[in-house]
């Protein structure tokens, strides 16, 4: 099993800057570690990476192999046109490095964000989500333009009008992020990959466990024969062998803080969360031996928390693999670190 992180990319608002740098840093430490990926949330509004893809322009020219992901850029605000072709370019740039990871469903803060985007006659939710995604798949597989092929004047040459810089594997590299079997049905059908983390939709299961096996049970089952797709399992992970007290008593106070959320499922959909993995390795080795879903993904996600100085990120992820791979290859679990 491969493993990634995701890291949300804040920073302070006085100083985006260092913040911005710093996060940089992490990517670059993150490669040097061994870490096949690198994800990196898209958040609007917030002292966070509002632009996925610009930001990763940007690690693609400090980092040399590690993938880089969005993770995950809602679909409802974007334009697919525009989308694919600054991911087309963002992966040329990175030498094919890119994993673009969307997702569908209502956007956050809809009600704020949709005249902005839209204009004062913004289209109701449900006309924002899977639609758009097909389209964008369909436009990184090298289709058309247009309604039928045009061909257009470029300097020095004439071609059809189609997403450029093309590449034949950047279709293969496009992830469908969700927690609900909805969202898995679909990412199946198009054979797209999947990623699902740490909350997921019920929709009458109740426990966490149940729901998210609910959820790879469908997608598995809807895969066309023979697909070759990635599943990714986000888990917050946070190790405490080598944090300072400072540090320690920081991570206890966000376990605290978000156990609550964990007792049972909250709204008409049932959304189930699972407690954050906060402890030493040992600990963390023994809560994933019992992660049932872990055996049926190709990727384990760190899914860092907000807030962290750049010191905790990188004390989190060194201890990660250097404490816990180690400990879980003892005891069966393979974690696969690159050279």
């Amino acid at each position: 099993m491969d493993i990634a992180f995701l890291i949300p990319g804040t920073y302070e608002e006085r100083d985006p800057e260092k913040g911005l740098d710093d996060l940089l840093d992490v990517f670059e430490f993150g490669e040097d570690l061994g870490f096949r990926g690198g994800w990196v949330r898209q958040r609007h509004l917030e002292h966070a990476v509002s632009n996925a893809l610009s930001f990763l322009a940007a690690a693609s020219q400090r980092t040399s192999r590690i993938e880089l992901g969005t993770g995950v850029i809602q679909i409802g605000y974007e334009n697919p046109f525009l989308l694919a072709s600054n991911a087309a370019l963002v992966d040329a740039l990175s030498k094919r490095r890119l994993q673009l990871g969307v997702s569908g469903g209502v956007p956050a803060r809809y009600d704020l964000l949709g005249p902005e985007v839209f204009g004062n006659n913004p289209p109701r939710p449900e006309e924002l989500g899977y639609d758009k995604i097909g389209q964008l798949q369909s436009l990184l597989v090298g289709d058309y333009v247009g309604e039928r092929p045009t061909e257009i004047e470029a300097p020095g040459t004439i071609q059809i009008a189609r997403i450029q810089p093309p590449h034949a594997t950047l279709p293969d590299r496009l992830w469908q992020g969700g927690s609900s079997r909805g969202s898995a049905a679909f990412a199946a059908a198009h054979g797209l990959n999947f990623t699902t983390g740490n909350i997921v939709a019920g929709d009458g299961i109740h426990g966490f466990e149940e729901a998210q096996s609910a959820v790879l049970d469908v997608y598995e089952q809807g895969l066309p024969e023979g697909a070759r797709t990635r599943v990714a399992l986000g888990r917050v992970i946070v190790p405490t062998d080598s944090a300072t007290t400072e540090s320690r008593e920081k991570y206890a106070a966000l376990l605290a803080s978000r156990l609550e959320r964990t007792l049972g499922p909250h709204g008409e959909r049932d959304i189930n969360f699972q407690p954050d993995l906060i402890g030493s390795a040992e600990e963390i080795v023994e809560r994933l031996l019992t992660d049932p879903a872990l055996s049926r993904a190709s990727e384990l996600r760190l899914e860092l928390p907000y807030e962290f100085t750049l010191d905790e990120y990188r004390q989190v992820l060194a201890d990660f693999v250097e404490k816990v791979v180690p400990l879980a290859r003892d005891a069966g679990l393979d974690l696969v670190v690159s050279e």
